[in-house]
């Protein structure tokens, strides 16, 4: 498959999958109370709603910066990148799941919760085995150094463990298991994976090279 039609096709997918979630952002209306009690009452949605917008996003950057350097794609690189949409596509319901649970408490809600983390490790480590059977296959373009590789694993490795424990906190606080999905989004939001530059230098991309991302 030419590169092209696997990237052009993934932006599809990232496109709806961040657009879905807004749908389970809204209030009652009049009648229901004042704005600001329905606004305070709806917080997990919105909580939610800037948690999985940031980390599709992010997902989707990285994605970009991924494959740009990569010449070409194998039929084994276009399944896993398959799995990796599976997850992203399944982020809206997990999100909106949670938000409706966890205002109401109780087991349900640990349980969104569990949910709405597992969904997110799940595409943390597709996420990860693109990057992996990438580099392993000697895919890019300009082959990242041992150094490099061993930085963008332990990175990969920081995101899923953090998701991993979010799943078990979720039994015992949804609230504190959902602060640890934020943080993790922050964290990515400000780290990046090194690149290799032609020399085989390590260098860190920059907006302008349209290579940010984690």
């Amino acid at each position: 498959m030419d590169r092209g039609r696997l990237e052009a096709f993934s932006d599809g997918v990232f496109a709806v999958a961040i657009t879905l979630l807004a749908l389970n952002l809204a209030v009652a209306g009049p009648g229901h109370g004042t704005l600001a009690h329905q606004l305070t009452d709806q917080w997990p949605a919105f909580v939610a709603y800037a948690i999985s917008f940031f980390t599709i996003g992010i997902i989707w950057v990285n994605h970009h910066a991924l494959f740009r350097t990569v010449p070409a794609v194998d039929r084994a690189l276009v399944f896993l990148n398959l799995l990796l949409l599976f997850f992203v596509v399944a982020i809206p319901f997990a999100t909106a799941t949670m938000a409706t649970y966890l205002r109401h408490g109780g087991s349900d809600a640990r349980l969104a919760m569990a949910v709405f983390a597992g969904v997110f490790e799940g595409m943390s480590l597709a996420f990860a085995a693109v990057f992996l059977y990438v580099v392993g296959r000697r895919l890019l373009a300009v082959p990242l150094t041992p150094s490099m590789a061993r930085a963008a694993t332990l990175r990969f490795t920081i995101g899923n463990a953090a998701y991993l424990v979010s799943i078990g906190v979720a039994f015992a606080s949804p609230s504190a298991a959902l602060a640890i999905a934020g943080a993790v989004a922050v964290y990515y939001m400000f780290e990046r994976t090194p690149t290799a530059t032609p020399d085989g230098s390590a260098s860190l991309p920059s907006e302008a090279d349209e290579d940010e991302g984690c």
